[in-house]
């Protein structure tokens, strides 16, 4: 399809043509890592497809054409649920605090019948619409250093509040390392970057000691020293830390981890994953996957910046972040360099909710991509 096809609105509206500017690239990687996690999850059961790899499978399929489908959406409608998305997930956070679900000690999640969800996964897309809606159309001096900061400021506060009360420490990071990061891209003053993180710094001790529940505060200073208690809080460390070592360049091969097959490794098909590969496909197996995040990551940055609309570019590269906060996130986890918070690998790792998010996302990428010579007209951007 030619470029200046594409750019006559009659032209770009047929199905056909949107279905052929899809990034199928792109979503042939996305297949790659879901498959590889099906074969990891394969292996880890006994080569069994149940519990986790036939649903795996299932879940991505559908998401998969989810996906398909989202892209198809025009921007304009992504544009004005923008803060619809986000006021309902921040009204779904505060009724979790009212009426959610206790599980495991944590009150994260709403029941409606008998299907049940967690609220914060919407506000993870919904502070990326928000914060693209509330940027578009504003001056690039109003981003860099104004009063209007106070906004996205706030926007960013309220959920990462409320999922940390929760308690979710992993999702209050996503969502903030989010709301920073497309704060960032639209053009803030490095005069504030530099004042936040020599704030943030300073902040740390005093909020781990003090503002962090007790399982928490073990986390953090497990991770600084995992040895101290290897049978109890530092087990998932060391474990992965094992796991990893021990699958040399090549690993020791398919379905013979004696960690994850053993059952000495922890969630070894959701958070640590990633160092079950590790064992058994080596340095090569866990560069290969890498080498296919990147690619989804550098294909999804390069439709944000194809984009003609400044809500476009923000609401890719937000969505972006995002994932390659959970892959960054994850990866140093099992690698003994971060905390254990809880963050799978997506697309990797077993469960529907995050790979669910994830491909919604990516269904607003490829909107993006697909309408890239769209215009997003609005007002002065900020809450109009």
């Amino acid at each position: 399809m030619t470029v200046s096809a594409l750019t006559r609105p009659g032209e770009r509206d047929r199905l056909v043509v949107k279905i052929a500017e899809i990034d199928w690239l792109f979503a042939l990687a996305l297949c790659l890592i879901a498959g590889a996690g099906a074969l990891m999850m394969f292996s880890i059961a006994g080569s069994s497809w149940d519990p986790w790899a036939a649903k795996h499978l299932i879940r991505f399929g559908l998401c998969f054409f989810l996906m398909i489908g989202l892209a198809m959406i025009d921007l304009r409608v992504w544009f004005t649920l923008a803060y619809p998305i986000y006021g309902i997930g921040l009204l779904l956070l505060v009724a979790v605090e009212v009426m959610g679900d206790v599980r495991m000690g944590a009150q994260r999640w709403l029941s409606l019948g008998p299907f049940s969800f967690q609220p914060s996964e919407i506000m993870k897309l919904g502070i990326v619409l928000a914060l693209a809606r509330f940027y578009h159309g504003m001056s690039a001096d109003s981003a860099r250093l104004s009063w209007w900061l106070l906004v996205p400021a706030a926007m960013i506060a309220a959920p990462v509040v409320l999922v940390m009360h929760q308690p979710d420490l992993g999702t209050a990071m996503l969502i903030a390392m989010t709301g920073v990061a497309i704060v960032v891209l639209a053009g803030l003053s490095w005069r504030i970057i530099a004042a936040g993180v020599i704030s943030f710094v300073v902040a740390v001790p005093p909020l781990v000691m003090f503002v962090l529940h007790d399982y928490q505060r073990k986390r953090v200073l497990t991770f600084l020293d995992p040895e101290s208690d290897p049978s109890g809080s530092g087990y998932h460390i060391l474990q992965s830390k094992i796991a990893l070592g021990s699958g040399g360049f090549f690993g020791k091969g398919y379905g013979l981890g004696s960690q994850s097959q053993l059952n000495f490794l922890p969630e070894k098909q959701t958070d640590f994953i990633f160092a079950t590969l590790a064992e058994e496909f080596g340095f090569l197996g866990c560069f290969s996957i890498l080498v296919l995040y990147a690619l989804v990551i550098f294909m999804a940055l390069r439709t944000a910046a194809l984009s003609h609309s400044h809500f476009g570019r923000l609401a890719a590269a937000g969505t972006t972040a995002t994932f390659a906060l959970y892959v960054l996130i994850n990866g140093a986890m099992v690698m003994g360099l971060a905390p254990v918070v809880g963050v799978p690998m997506p697309m990797l790792s077993y469960g529907g909710t995050v790979m669910l998010t994830v491909m919604i996302g990516f269904g607003l990428v490829q909107a993006v991509r697909v309408q890239r010579y769209s215009e997003v007209t609005s007002g002065k951007g900020a809450l109009m």
